[in-house]
C-alpha cells in the first residue's frame, strides 16, 4: 500500500511534470550555485593562492573574457541543476507508479485465487 505522501506526490507530479521541467525557480537556484562556484574561482585568482597561476592569470587573462566565462559557468550550472532535480523527481514518480502497479497486481491475483469452495 502506498502512503498518503506517496499518493499526493503521484498526483502532484502527474499534473505538474511538464511545468516543472521548464521551471524558472529551479533555474534560479542552479544559477546561484553556479555563481557561488564562480566566486570561489575569482577569490582563488585574487588571493594569489597559487603564485604561478596568479602570474599567468594577471598577464594573459582578459577581464571581459573572465566575465563571459563566469556567466557561461553559472548558466551551465543552472541548467544542470534544474535538469538533475527534474530527473530525480521523475525517477521517483516512475518508481512509485511501478510500486502501485505491483500492489494492484498482487491484490487482483489474491482476489482471483481466493474463490470460495463449493462442496
Amino acid at each position: 500500500m502506498l502512503s498518503e505522501k506517496e499518493e499526493r506526490f503521484i498526483q502532484y507530479w502527474t499534473e505538474n511534470r511538464e511545468a516543472q521541467k521548464k521551471s524558472f525557480g529551479q533555474f534560479v537556484k542552479g544559477l546561484s550555485t553556479g555563481l557561488i562556484i564562480c566566486i570561489g574561482i575569482i577569490l582563488t585568482i585574487t588571493i594569489g593562492w597559487y603564485e604561478r597561476a596568479n602570474m599567468e592569470a594577471n598577464s594573459n587573462l582578459n577581464p571581459i573574457l573572465l566575465i563571459i566565462i563566469i556567466i557561461i559557468i553559472a548558466v551551465f550550472m543552472a541548467f544542470i541543476y534544474r535538469n538533475y532535480h527534474w530527473e530525480m523527481k521523475e525517477q521517483q514518480y516512475l518508481e512509485l507508479l511501478d510500486k502501485k502497479k505491483k500492489i494492484e497486481k498482487v491484490s487482483t491475483d489474491i482476489h482471483l485465487t481466493s474463490k470460495p469452495k463449493i462442496n
